[in-house]
């Protein structure tokens, strides 16, 4: 087995900043894509199906990727940066023409060219991190990318809140700031990832894993066969992070795609068919609000590194989903704009336990050599429940919750309130539990 280096900690940074970008572009996908398609005319019980390419692409991207890059090395290019650039080329592409939308249709079909791109160079990172770092480093580097999370979704968010006040009036069918923040989404994307590309070494496989890559090449069919035989094979632990991950993400998307709208009528009383102008200003303050529950992120995801340390990963994510829970439930009750900032700081809280968390409780449980597809086995959980909400949530907001936003929110807090249940049944391995 190769023998992993220690990284100083702006070495791992830097290995990281790629992840920034990355994360960006999901803050505008998270905080713009549906007031653009507000803005585009869709109805709300459209919403869920027209964020179907989230998931889908993750489905369907990410294990592949992952089990593609498990088996690919290169002296020059290495295993995990060649998917890291072509995600980043896709997802920079069609951040530049995304604000060209003319039609409804055209903004959901460039979702899913940006989701495939973003997925595309999101999934090796997770496998970087356990390849390249030991078992001592790994909680620091998940939890950096926990903390570019924040950042990138911060920036994301404050570019909703802030580029309004400089990029005034319509370009076409949308605001012009719409423009702006698609832009620089773009070079950040590419620029990021050629930083960390640049900055970082991958560790080169031993000879025995060479041999195994040369004995199994890529083939059609071979992503197919090992995602199949993973999960055939999958530890007990991922099983239960699976049902975990059911509830949590669930609710993560029914907070994204109806938090503009909640704000909206507790605090403006204004929907956007009713009153366009007052929701155009729910949606500026939604980005920061979003903007701020990211600052809490980058600000607490290395301080979790320590809490997991000393009173383990499972503890450390149930304590943050009850936090995020608390605020969720609070969200939709409160008429202060800006008492909004301390009901989503418990969400903040929450989002960096999961942005980095739960890798902790299963990395020791998974073949070293399977890294990649494990990774984008992962990633299934979580888009599994984003495509089930998206096919199903439209009805229940409709059916059971009066179309109303603020039902919404309150949902969510419900379902993270079972998904810190769920977590307290996980039984990790002693060296991260």
């Amino acid at each position: 087995m190769t023998r992993k280096v220690k990284l100083s900690f702006t070495q791992i940074l830097n290995m990281n900043v790629g992840f920034f970008g990355i994360q960006y572009s999901f803050g505008l996908q998270q905080s713009a894509v549906n007031p653009i398609y507000d803005f585009l005319g869709a109805s709300p019980h459209e919403i869920p199906l027209l964020n179907l390419a989230g998931p889908m692409t993750g489905l369907i991207v990410q294990p592949i990727i992952g089990a593609m890059s498990d088996k690919t090395w290169s002296p020059k290019w290495g295993r995990r940066k060649p998917y890291f650039l072509v995600g980043a080329l896709l997802c920079s592409l069609a951040l530049f023409i995304y604000p060209f939308s003319s039609s409804l249709w055209m903004a959901a079909g460039l979702l899913w060219i940006l989701d495939a791109g973003n997925n595309t160079a999101m999934e090796p990172y997770r496998a970087f991190i356990a390849d390249t770092l030991d078992e001592e480093q790994q909680p620091l580097g998940f939890q950096m990318q926990s903390f570019f999370t924040g950042l990138g979704q911060t920036l994301a968010n404050l570019s909703l809140f802030i580029f309004p006040m400089i990029f005034v009036g319509m370009t076409g069918k949308l605001p012009t700031w719409v423009f702006a923040s698609f832009f620089l989404g773009a070079v950040m994307s590419i620029g990021t990832i050629w930083w960390s590309m640049r900055k970082t070494e991958e560790v080169p496989p031993t000879d025995e894993e060479i041999a195994k890559i040369k004995a199994e090449p890529l083939n059609l069919l071979s992503p197919f066969k090992d995602i199949i035989s993973a999960i055939g094979s999958m530890p007990k632990v991922m099983w239960q992070l699976a049902a975990v991950y059911l509830f949590q993400w669930y609710a993560l998307f029914c907070y994204w795609q109806n938090s503009s709208k909640s704000v909206a009528l507790s605090v403006w009383g204004a929907t956007p068919a009713d009153n366009p102008e007052a929701y155009g200003e729910a949606v500026s303050w939604t980005g920061l609000v979003n903007g701020w529950y990211n600052i809490v992120t980058f600000l607490t995801a290395f301080l979790l590194v320590r809490f997991a340390k000393k009173h383990g990963a499972k503890m450390v994510h149930f304590a943050c989903l009850l936090l995020a829970a608390a605020g969720f439930l609070a969200f939709p009750h409160i008429a202060n704009k800006t008492m909004l900032f301390v009901a989503i700081t418990g969400f903040g809280i929450g989002w960096a336990s999961m942005m980095g968390i739960p890798y902790l409780m299963v990395v020791n449980d998974i073949p070293k050599e399977r890294y990649g597809v494990y990774m984008g086995v992962i990633n299934m959980m979580i888009v599994i429940p984003m495509i089930f909400q998206n096919l199903s949530f439209g009805y229940i907001l409709k059916n059971y919750l009066g179309n109303d936003p603020r039902q919404a929110i309150t949902f969510a807090g419900v379902l993270l309130i079972i998904s810190a249940l769920l977590t307290l049944r996980i039984r990790t391995s002693k060296a991260q539990g």
